[in-house]
């Protein structure tokens, strides 16, 4: 495959969350923002914020697009990626 090919196929994206504390994605793009109450990463699947206390990135690879988190993990709740929305005209002809 070419670099055209590979930038078409999409990264595997899973979540693996245990017992609330530690968290393992794939598919992760970048980290958009964080501080320890709040994740904001770009996944495959559109913007991924993690909310909760004390949170920690252990690791991330963008190579690989994996990421590891820990610490109190409150809420995890997904928005559509803004690269999906277009410009005015596609927002008008709705």
């Amino acid at each position: 495959m070419n670099s055209e090919e590979l930038s078409c196929v999409r990264k595997k994206h899973d979540l693996i969350l245990e017992n609330r504390k530690n968290l393992s994605v794939t598919g992760v793009s970048d980290v958009s923002g964080f501080d320890d109450e709040k994740v904001v990463l770009t996944t495959e699947l559109g913007e991924l914020t993690v909310r909760g206390s004390r949170l920690h990135i252990s690791k991330f690879s963008q190579d690989t697009g994996e990421l590891t988190l820990d610490g109190e993990i409150d809420e995890l709740q997904y928005s559509e990626s803004k690269k999906d929305e277009g410009g005015f005209f596609s927002k008008l002809f709705r």
